[in-house]
């Protein structure tokens, strides 16, 4: 509406206003004889703008309605995904407590001295076969679930390929040799990077080379090679002489918890792995696809974006990675437990008393452990993340806020192992976040990198 428009219907309305009082005041012979047809007109004005003035009224507040509903629907949503993340997280803690228990002391059983009887082994074995398993389909289950609510976060970098072959040759070789399967990785140029997540290609990578070992025939072979057939992209294949899949069955292949019809098979497995290496391909920018011939075996592949930008820089830290740092061969450290679970205690304890350079000291919760940090002054600190009293984070500040602590490295041992709590952990300044259930390497090269830290230690002025 112009505004000459508004004003004309405004001096319209405002003598049909006029006219209505006229009327209300009994005059109406003198309106009829002076201002007849303008009167039947002025009244027809009114009573459209009444009736686009109450649409109005409702279309308004109709949309007030709906932005309120809008509102409630949007805070409903994100504090259903608060809940679920935090059900998430607390279900990851408690399953992988007792699982810490497990698999920690059938480690030490596996590695104990004298070793056990062959017997024995063959139990040892089964156990930390199973425990595996069943973190496998811990982790599988929790990373579905992140990446369905749209909560997984990615870190992308350059990845070299020809190391991350050869950290993945040297993990597999074992089960391939112990499967009667002939493994081979193909050489590849050492220039090729590409831009993924590491660890999450390395997840990858893991459950395509499980199943092709695991689903090949008797003394079958499994390939891992690299191309760069598409321009700007590296392809990397897993080729098997397996049994092969049909068209219907590759069809349905990255359906979540579908085995292909193997629920029958002496073989464990989900169904949610390759559903999951689909998902975080695609989050990665890049593409996951299969070919398989039924008696020939089947081929797959996933194609990641090729980084040619700061191959300089990612080989240069590849060079420094593989350079040890110097160890100082004096004895002598201690080492600070802060962990209210009796059996995860008893764990560490063991797996320190194989490490003759460290001597440990324990406390059940975050306020006994900064006493005796700094009634001790221990040259490393192991903290649990969950704590009766206060978290494992507020006793780190405390301690990073005292002079006389703030230089130790504090390694976080935590069941807390989504990768949100691993951010967070280390944004709060962790050494390093270690997750339950323990993996004895893992937790000995932390203690001896934090080790290297404190030797390297300059004295201050």
């Amino acid at each position: 509406m112009t505004e000459a428009s508004y004003d004309d219907l405004r001096a319209r309305l405002e003598r049909a206003e006029e006219i209505l009082r006229t009327l209300q005041r009994g005059e109406a012979d003198a309106i009829l004889s002076k201002n007849g047809p303008s009167l039947v007109h002025s009244l027809d004005v009114i009573s459209k703008e009444t009736q686009i003035k109450l649409a109005l009224e409702e279309l308004a507040k109709a949309r007030a309605d709906d932005l309120v509903l809008a509102r409630k629907a949007k805070e409903d949503a994100d504090a259903a995904n608060i809940a679920k993340s935090n059900f998430l997280s607390r279900m990851s803690h408690e399953l992988r407590t007792p699982l810490n228990a497990i698999l920690g002391f059938a480690q030490l059983l596996e590695a104990s001295t004298p070793s056990q009887t062959p017997n024995q082994m063959i139990c040892v074995d089964q156990i930390l076969v199973a425990g595996w398993y069943l973190l496998d389909m811990v982790n599988e289950i929790l990373d579905l679930a992140l990446i369905e609510s749209g909560k997984l976060s990615l870190s992308l970098e350059s990845v070299s390929l020809a190391k991350f072959f050869l950290e993945s040759q040297t993990m597999f070789e074992p089960l391939a040799e112990k499967s009667g399967i002939h493994l081979y990785f193909h050489l590849l140029d050492s220039t090729w990077f590409v831009h993924a997540d590491k660890t999450k290609l390395k997840q990858v990578l893991t459950n395509l080379l499980s199943n092709a070992i695991k689903y090949n025939s008797e003394s079958g072979t499994v390939e891992v090679t690299c191309s760069a057939n598409t321009p700007g992209r590296l392809r990397i294949s897993v080729k098997d002489s397996g049994a092969g899949l049909s068209a219907e069955r590759l069809a349905q292949l990255f359906q979540p918890f579908n085995r292909l019809g193997r629920e029958i098979d002496a073989k464990e497995g989900t169904g949610i792995g390759l559903a999951v290496s689909k998902k975080l391909i695609e989050l990665m920018g890049g593409t996951i696809g299969v070919k398989s011939t039924v008696g020939v075996g089947s081929e797959f592949w996933i194609e990641l974006d090729r980084d040619v930008t700061s191959q300089p820089a990612a080989a240069i830290k590849q060079r420094e990675e593989t350079v040890s740092q110097p160890k100082d061969d004096a004895a002598g450290y201690t080492l600070l437990y802060v962990e209210d679970n009796k059996s995860n205690l008893i764990l560490v304890e063991k797996i320190i008393e194989k490490h003759p350079k460290i001597r440990m000291i324990s406390a059940r919760d975050g306020m006994q452990g900064i006493a005796l940090a700094q009634e001790h002054l221990p040259d490393i600190i192991l903290m649990d993340i969950n704590l009766p009293d206060i978290s494992g984070i507020k006793a780190m500040t405390l301690l990073r806020n005292d002079p006389a602590t703030k230089h130790i490295p504090i390694i976080a041992l935590s069941a807390y192992a989504m990768l949100s709590d691993i951010e967070k952990g280390l944004e709060a300044g962790f050494f390093c976040y270690l997750t339950k259930p323990i993996k004895i390497k893992e937790l000995t090269d932390a203690l001896d990198a934090a080790m290297t830290s404190v030797g390297n230690r300059q004295p201050s002025a």
